[in-house]
């Protein structure tokens, strides 16, 4: 390969890597997120069936939807978050092949002072 599509491909590869990374992070957050509604949800059914909370259709309908719809997207989410780390590490491992391949020399002093 030469030289210089190797720096092309380690250029691509780093955009790659950046945006799987943004994925990740992503991910994350509405992991985060999702773990917050399933908690939100469960806290307020165990509320309604202890007798904290006066029964009502509506908030109960809500808290079922934040519970469903929390464990919806931390599965998606998860899954994703896992292909995307897959797909992260693979490119890091490419970049640092290609960049083990272009055998360079380390710049340091030369003894030129």
């Amino acid at each position: 390969m030469d030289e210089d599509d190797a720096r092309e491909e380690i250029a691509q590869l780093e955009a790659r890597i950046e945006e799987l990374a943004d994925v990740v992070e992503s991910c994350r957050k509405v992991i985060l997120a999702s773990k917050a509604a399933i908690a939100a949800g469960g806290l307020l059914i165990l509320a309604v069936a202890i007798g904290v909370i006066r029964f009502d259709p509506l908030s109960m309908i809500g808290a079922l939807a934040a519970v469903l719809g929390g464990i919806v997207l931390f599965g998606s989410n998860g899954s994703t978050s896992k292909e995307a780390t897959a797909a992260l590490r693979a490119a890091e491992a490419r970049r640092a092949e290609l960049i083990d391949a272009m055998e360079l020399r380390p710049v340091g002093d030369g003894g030129s002072r």
